[in-house]
């Protein structure tokens, strides 16, 4: 209304949560409301490449108005030299020696937490810490009942810090992440991850660097899984190259670059598009006032 171009950015994937919580009938009308607000903007930025495939795919406005937000990670706060003993026996239970998964994020049924009970019941002799909190953290304290697992609720600032930084694997299980921001943070505290290849995280951890900087497993495969954990948890020296490997990738995700390149870049784009839809506009309403409004007459002085 204040003819002001609109950027909008599109971080959860709401469609994929509605099964999981609610009514599957909901999905469609969520996607003409999503149709609805995104057409309404000039631009819209996506995390990653996967969910720029699929709004795509979902007609939600024209693909050359979707772009990647470029996102970055806070490489000072999350940094391997916040591992720290008391924190590692803290997170263990107070066994600091046993091989050490951690999980940080929202504890919700979207994220296929239950899929690391599959796996810890293969890895024995190791313990699992979940960092975080949510909805489905009672039903996972249940699940993992009498396992070698800490729930430490929500930590924040250098607590978190030292959290990451203190385990030996980073696992991530979810299947629908628009982007992964904890792998990040993970890989930027030299934690070896290995997640889900799906959704975002496949920006993260790209093909020719799968392995390398990190692991991606298959879907729901808890053999692949199990498989790559054991590698990193079983050989030292392999576990010290790729968290390297990891650090070393994550300290190319600048917050100034990312930001830069949405002030000079994202937000010129957005307002060519609303310049030359205005133009567009323009156009037509004057056609319109030509072929229906007729033309004034103007008389001549004898």
């Amino acid at each position: 209304m204040l003819c002001v171009p609109i950027v909008m950015s599109y971080h959860t994937h709401v469609p994929i949560y509605i099964p999981r919580y609610t009514f599957s009938w909901l999905v469609n009308p969520m996607w003409l409301i999503i149709k609805f607000l995104h057409r309404a903007a000039d631009l819209t930025l996506v995390p990653s490449a996967a969910i720029r495939r699929d709004l795509i795919a979902a007609h939600a406005t024209a693909a050359n108005k979707i772009r990647i937000w470029n996102k970055g990670v806070d490489s000072e706060s999350f940094h391997p030299r916040f591992r720290n003993h008391e924190m590692r026996v803290r997170l263990s239970d107070g066994e600091p020696e046993k091989p050490l998964i951690i999980h940080v994020g929202r504890l919700g049924v979207e994220k296929n937490l239950d899929f690391l009970r599959k796996v810890m019941d293969r890895l024995t002799g190791s313990r699992i810490a979940f960092i975080g909190d949510g909805p489905y953290r009672s039903e996972l304290e249940k699940m993992f009942e009498g396992m070698p697992a800490l729930f430490t609720g929500m930590l924040q600032g250098e607590e978190l810090s030292e959290a990451y930084a203190s385990g030996d694997v980073f696992v991530m299980p979810s299947e629908s992440e628009t982007l992964g921001l904890v792998v990040l943070e993970a890989m930027s505290s030299g934690v070896p991850t290995v997640a889900a290849r799906a959704g975002g995280i496949i920006d993260i951890i790209p093909c020719d660097q799968d392995g390398k900087t990190s692991f991606l497993f298959n879907p729901g495969d808890v053999d692949d899984c199990v498989t790559k954990i054991e590698l990193l948890i079983s050989n030292k020296e392999f576990w010290e190259a790729m968290s390297k490997a990891a650090r070393a990738e994550m300290e190319k995700y600048d917050w100034r670059e990312a930001t830069k390149n949405i002030r000079d870049e994202q937000y010129n784009a957005a307002i060519w598009f609303w310049r030359k839809e205005r133009t567009q506009l323009l156009r037509l309403i004057k056609w319109l006032v030509k072929r229906f409004l007729p033309s004034p007459v103007h008389y001549q002085r004898e």
